[in-house]
């Protein structure tokens, strides 16, 4: 058996070689540390990682690592061109480029690295994703039929009262779906006032995102909640406390930055992505919830928004309009629905792996669309509406 030293990815350093190749990623062996190629899940432990990091630093499988040393690991560093992954590298599969773009997402959320590689120019590049390939094969499994657990964890995050979720049907088995409230932590979002309350647009985003996903999961679906209040659970207030509690799937604790933030939740989407991916789950699907904020007399409908050029985030908020279309017929008939869908490039549909929908539910600023959000029947009529939409859509989808 190998004796491996754990080694955190802290201290960096150049080995100059290539022309957009700038060397390999080092650190510094610390006291009672030993060395460890998943290095807090930034990357698998691959045996071809091993191999590497003793032919790098000239090392016996026997041998243990020295105090103080620097040693180089199997993560070679490039000089990012400004343009893309696969230029920067030069390699052509775009699937490989989003894993590696995912990979140094990871490494910045988990604090291996200050900044995006955009930023710092420096972008790395695990051996394994290139010289590993039969081991990654090999980790391909069937596709998992999801119906029992979720990561909402025996569904404690919708609070006491909506915590028990009976199955109604099968529908959406297979699926993974991850949900997204936008805003939260140190950024509330849009706000807006009615009877001395304050609304804030995450609180309610996120009601909505909670009844959401306990309809989903109802349906069949693995739901992953990314950002989590462990406090409010489903709640059944008009008006609903604003606070800053709010953390990222994980424990992450969401970063004032806005950038930071963005990068923060897509990469904890596109990690699990990959690891579903790996099972053989296909069917995966990204849908943010958010609140618009406009001039106080505007009043809106619910909004639909995908990537320009996804035919699966398209398909999805065509079939959610239509049910918002159809249920406003039946439910509001004494006004036409004004909702729309538009592609858009924002940072979620574009960076998200999986297919995406981004949904505005109303101008918190209007007296009219307040009542959407603070009328409790209301906000689950959008969350079963949106459900539903989903799932028509889903279960269409090739």
């Amino acid at each position: 058996m190998w004796h491996l030293l754990i080694i955190p990815f802290l201290l960096l350093g150049h080995v100059l070689a290539g022309q957009n190749e700038t060397g390999y990623l080092t650190t510094q062996a610390e006291r009672g540390m030993a060395f460890c190629l998943c290095s807090g899940d930034m990357t698998e432990a691959y045996s071809c990682n091993v191999e590497q990091f003793y032919t790098l630093n000239q090392l016996e499988k026997t041998d243990g690592l020295l105090q103080g040393k620097s040693y180089l690991l199997p993560i070679r560093r490039f000089a990012y061109n400004g343009k893309s992954i696969r230029s920067t590298i030069g390699i052509t599969d775009f699937d490989l480029a989003v894993q590696i773009q995912q990979f140094n997402r990871d490494a910045q959320t988990k604090g291996r690295r200050k900044e995006a590689y955009e930023v710092d120019k420096d972008l790395w590049l695990p051996f394994h994703f290139l010289h590993c390939l039969s081991e990654i094969s090999d980790t391909k499994v069937q596709p998992t039929i999801m119906t029992d657990v979720n990561p909402v964890g025996g569904y404690s995050l919708f609070g006491s009262k909506y915590s028990r979720v009976e199955r109604t049907s099968s529908e959406l088995a297979g699926q993974v779906i991850y949900v997204i409230a936008g805003h939260g932590g140190p950024d509330p979002g849009a706000m807006g006032k009615r009877a001395g309350y304050t609304l804030c647009e995450d609180e309610y985003a996120y009601d909505v995102c909670l009844r959401l996903a306990r309809q989903l999961i109802q349906r069949g679906a693995l739901v992953y909640m990314i950002v989590r209040d462990e406090n409010d659970g489903i709640r059944d207030d008009a008006y609903l406390d604003c606070d800053n509690d709010e953390i990222v799937l994980d424990n992450q604790v969401i970063p004032l930055n806005q950038k930071e933030r963005l990068y923060q939740r897509t990469a904890t989407v596109n990690r699990f992505f990959e690891k579903h991916k790996k099972q053989g789950v296909r069917k995966q699907t990204t849908v943010e919830i958010h609140v618009d904020s406009n001039n106080r007399g505007l009043r809106r409908d619910v909004f639909f928004y995908h990537l320009k050029g996804s035919k699966g985030g398209k398909s999805i908020a065509d079939e959610l309009h239509r049910t918002f279309k159809d249920k406003y017929g039946i439910h509001q008939s004494s006004r036409d629905y004004h909702g729309t869908v538009t592609s858009r490039d924002l940072y979620t549909l574009r960076e998200t792996s999986p297919q995406a929908v981004y949904i505005e539910l109303a101008n918190i600023r209007n007296p009219e669309d307040q009542r959407r959000l603070v009328i409790t029947d209301n906000r689950e009529a959008l969350a079963k509406w949106m459900a539903e939409g989903l799932s028509k859509a889903l279960t269409t989808l090739p």
